[in-house]
């Protein structure tokens, strides 16, 4: 399942489903692989964030991920990110985006 499959249903899933699904989505995808564990956490806890308005239909925007995005930039050294896992966690994100 990708994202596109995921937003489709996403409608008739319990949270449960959805976030298991995000789960198993970032951890095996190949898209992702790059990403070490903590990163992939990272990323798990930034879409849980989004969970409920994905849920409801409502879109991710530009503005929000930026403000989510930001302060891992600022904080990317103390969290051991590199400027590439910034921008693969940005593009996992605009992935929700409408």
């Amino acid at each position: 399942m990708d994202i596109k499959d995921l937003m489709k249903n996403v409608k008739t899933m319990t949270g449960d489903q959805i976030e298991n699904k995000l789960d198993q989505m970032v951890r095996s995808n190949s898209r992702f692989s790059n990403l070490n564990e903590k990163n992939k956490e990272i990323v798990l806890d930034l879409i849980s964030d989004y969970k409920q308005d994905i849920r409801n239909g409502i879109s991710i925007t530009s503005d929000k991920i930026q403000r989510d995005t930001h302060p891992l930039y600022e904080k990317r050294l103390s969290l051991g990110l590199t400027e590439k896992d910034i921008n693969d966690i940005r593009e996992i994100l605009k992935a929700f985006r409408a």
